[in-house]
């Protein structure tokens, strides 16, 4: 929602309280004259001219509005200038017309205010040649203002537009590359297991039948699926490694980095002494890491924060504490990432435990060490 001093130019080399200056300024003049009409005539001719600029910023630049309103404006700016010597109002018109879309309103704008502004001062140098003569200085400022602000700013606006385009079509071609590589990835998963998963469909059917009538039979069948799906597990793996994964000990470093410039302590322990080989596993636990030190940094207001990773051979336990306010007043805010969490866990049969109270909140992820356990028996 735009407030009532958006009216006044911006990015245009001037401060705000000069254009202040230019909106007191015209009271000045009219206030010079000794005449009562003339006073009254004046104040609603300002008045007039603002409500009118005022509707010209609401019709962004856009529509038939925008025309009648600019063309009101030249209009009142010239009786400001023939009557009262006062021609600074120009100089708004001059930063509006460059916020015109079209390009052929642009031009026909800009040569009409030029040309009337022109005239309007060549007259009033006629009847009012003293007057004139003591704010000539001004004048030359106000010209060259008249003829370079809309063309800086049409430039302006237009670049802003393309720039805009252009952020547009970079976040398409992001959301098309992710697709492009979620078809991917599922096309080769497709290509991997597909063939290995119906093998073991019928196999296992086989063996059902088989396994009262020809129990030697049977049993050829079972170890063979189970040779099958120790395949389909190593196909999996190295499908998973070739995939660009995060390295945890880089998001150690990564996230410690987050917290200090959050002005956050940070202690670990254990991570030296981490050697998971598992690209699935270190990739789930860098994404839950970031996730939970994102929620430290955003939500607990804490003062430090302590990460801590153990793995034996039956578990890998990962650890984040800080001493912030707990999840109580920040629960509603981090409940997607945690469901994301629960959900990346799960594809490893991983849990996820949060604990909170005044002195802080402690989140513990617990996976099953299986497919460490997996790897280290003899390779298909």
């Amino acid at each position: 929602m735009q407030h009532w001093y958006h009216i006044f130019p911006k990015n245009t080399g001037l401060s705000l309280y000069v254009w202040l200056i230019f909106c007191i300024l015209p009271f000045y003049f009219i206030f010079r004259s000794s005449q009562l009409i003339e006073i009254v005539f004046g104040i609603v001719m300002i008045v007039l001219f603002f409500v009118s600029y005022r509707l010209s910023f609401l019709s962004k630049g856009k529509g038939g509005l925008v025309y009648i309103c600019v063309g009101l404006e030249m209009v009142i700016s010239m009786v400001m200038t023939l009557l009262f010597g006062y021609i600074y109002f120009s100089l708004f018109l001059a930063f509006f017309i460059g916020k015109i879309q079209s390009k052929a309103g642009f031009i026909s704008l800009y040569v009409i205010h030029l040309v009337t502004t022109l005239a309007a001062i060549s007259y009033g140098f006629v009847t009012q040649t003293d007057g004139f003569l003591t704010q000539l200085p001004f004048l030359l400022i106000s010209l060259i203002g008249i003829i370079l602000f809309p063309v800086n700013m049409f430039n302006r606006m237009k670049r802003e537009k393309l720039e805009g385009e252009l952020e547009i079509a970079n976040k398409r071609i992001s959301e098309l590359m992710v697709l492009e590589e979620r078809q991917r990835i599922a096309r080769d998963l497709h290509d991997t297991l597909g063939q290995k998963l119906s093998l073991i469909g019928l196999k296992s059917e086989l063996a059902s039948k088989l396994l009262h009538t020809k129990p030697n039979a049977s049993l050829e069948e079972l170890t063979d699926i189970h040779h099958t799906a120790r395949t389909a597990l190593k196909e999996v793996r190295d499908l998973v490694s070739d995939m660009r994964g995060t390295s945890l000990a880089e998001e150690f470093i990564r996230v410690k980095q987050i917290l200090k410039v959050a002005n956050i302590d940070s202690h670990t322990e254990g991570v030296e002494s981490f050697r998971q080989s598992d690209s699935m596993i270190e990739n789930v636990l860098s994404m839950c890491l970031k996730e939970a030190v994102t929620n430290v940094v955003k939500h607990s207001q804490a003062k430090h924060c302590m990460i801590s990773i153990l793995e034996s051979e039956e578990f890998i336990e990962l650890k984040v504490q800080d001493d912030g306010i707990g999840l109580v007043q920040g629960v509603k805010h981090i409940g997607n990432g945690l469901k994301g969490m629960k959900e990346r866990l799960e594809f490893v049969n991983g849990t996820l435990d949060i604990s909170s109270s005044a002195e802080g909140t402690t989140l513990r992820i617990h996976i099953p060490n299986v497919i460490k356990q997996r790897n280290q028996e003899e390779p298909v």
